[in-house]
């Protein structure tokens, strides 16, 4: 969590809205998509947010602005057009949530498993959350003065994961209120209730999400760390990694470290049960990799290509997001969805 921070709009930027939105009226849809992309990655996050999903998310968002075109004549301008916007974008998501499970990942699925019982099948059902890439994001601080969390840290995997906790009116109110930055009366006229219903949602929210968040944020543990240092530990988990050195990576994870790889429901608990598992598996002799560093949900990232004999090249298979424990990681979540990729700035396979 951070101190508030302010987020202002000029007068002229105010004005230039004022006249897309006077254009938009008059059936402009140039202008409204200029007013609309204006917005378009705060509410991405937002919707994300919501839902866990950055695919969910992609389509609540295109859903939510389809709508905001289609009801601008019942925009009488007695709240921001941020907020109405933001009404429309939190209505569909809590519409979303009502028709499918919520989201999680294998740590919260099941218990810790043991390698030498092999993978359990995938699930493919969308029950697993997603990584969030980081350019997607709209600020680095914190989005209003009323603002408990920065942008990165609502978007943390340890954030997103305990939001997926909450009944989906305490989740839109927590991300309103501690995230966003709206007061509890603006927080209120989004969720068509009252600031006194708002405020007793929150007490519960914090609650439930307080208990399962760690002490301290990854941008807390990161901004304790030399940004050379963070570098020379990626460096050295990605050399360790691409020579199949199991006892090289493992030297880098803290005592009580777990890995888990959706959509496989498997996960593992302690240095000596994820040495077990890389030898058995993915560093085996048989494999070949090269990594590629980037970051997502504001935490470092590795990209993972597996070398492919047919394809002969090295191909997408895990986008791993580290989360840190002062300066050893602390949970390796390696999601084996190759369509992450497409997501992020990255090449889709790298040659031999």
């Amino acid at each position: 969590m951070t101190s508030p921070g302010t987020q202002t709009t000029t007068p002229a930027a105010t004005a230039a809205e004022a006249e897309l939105l006077r254009a938009a009226r008059t059936g402009d849809h140039d202008a409204f998509g200029r007013l609309a992309e204006a917005y378009r990655r705060e509410l991405l996050a937002h919707c994300y947010r919501m839902l866990g999903s950055y695919a969910d998310a992609e389509d609540a968002l295109q859903e939510a602005v389809l709508r905001a075109w289609r009801g601008l004549a019942r925009f009488e301008g007695r709240s921001s057009l941020r907020s109405w916007l933001y009404r429309i974008a939190t209505n569909t998501c809590l519409r979303a949530i009502e028709r499918r499970p919520k989201r999680v990942l294998p740590i919260d699925y099941g218990p810790a498993a043991d390698p030498h019982d092999g993978l359990a099948d995938a699930v493919s059902d969308p029950i697993w959350l997603e990584p969030y890439p980081d350019t997607s994001l709209a600020l680095d601080g914190p989005a209003g003065p009323e603002a408990r969390y920065e942008q990165r840290e609502g978007v943390e995997l340890a954030f997103i994961a305990a939001l997926q906790n909450l009944p989906a009116r305490q989740r839109a109110v927590l991300i309103l209120r501690d995230v966003l930055g709206f007061s509890a009366k603006e927080t209120a006229t989004v969720l068509e209730t009252s600031p006194v219903s708002v405020d007793s949602a929150l007490q519960r929210a914090h609650k439930t999400v307080d208990e399962r968040l760690p002490a301290q944020t990854q941008q807390q543990t990161l901004r304790r760390i030399a940004d050379n240092e963070l570098s020379d530990l990626v460096e050295r988990y990605i050399a360790a990694w691409e020579r199949n050195d199991v006892d090289a990576v493992v030297a880098m994870l803290s005592e009580d470290a777990k890995m888990a790889m959706p959509p496989l429901p498997s996960w593992y608990s302690g240095r000596d049960q994820i040495a077990r598992f890389l030898r058995l598996y993915p560093l085996s002799d048989v494999h070949r990799w090269k990594m590629l560093p980037t970051s997502a949900n504001g935490q470092p990232a590795l990209a993972g290509y597996l070398w492919d004999d047919e394809a002969g090249a090295f191909v997408p298979n895990c986008f791993s997001v580290l989360t840190l424990l002062d300066e050893q990681i602390d949970e390796v979540t390696a999601f084996l969805t190759p369509e992450a990729f497409l997501r992020f700035d990255l090449p889709a396979s790298i040659s031999g």
